[in-house]
């Protein structure tokens, strides 16, 4: 297993010659790391994150809530992850038009 810069908790999953996984692959993370809730896992090896947050409005003094969605690729090593599980994803290059996240550790489920 190979070290990929930031301090998270090992895969404890097989790897399946996936080129595409920063633990085991040749892909490279860098940049932001995101928090969030899954929303989606039906495509193949990519899952769709969650996250909130709050914005002001000037004009009407009110705060709103906004969401953003991120479509992170999920290597094999991390194992099958479900709707509403927390994971932590980390930039990396695109792996196709939509994707350019990586998860990089699973939440504890709370």
């Amino acid at each position: 297993m190979r070290d990929i810069g930031i301090d998270v908790i090992e895969p404890k999953g097989e790897w399946d010659g996936d080129s595409n996984c920063p633990f085991y692959g040749s892909l490279r993370v860098r940049g932001q790391i995101i928090e969030g809730t899954v929303s989606r896992v039906g495509m193949l090896q990519t899952i769709v994150v969650e996250r909130q947050h709050t914005r002001h409005m000037k004009k009407f003094e009110r705060i709103e809530k906004r969401t953003r969605r991120y479509s992170a690729h999920l290597p094999s090593c991390i194992g099958d992850i479900n709707v509403g599980d927390p994971v932590r994803i980390m930039e990396c290059r695109p792996i196709s038009k939509t994707v350019t996240f990586c998860v990089i550790e699973r939440g504890e489920s709370e």
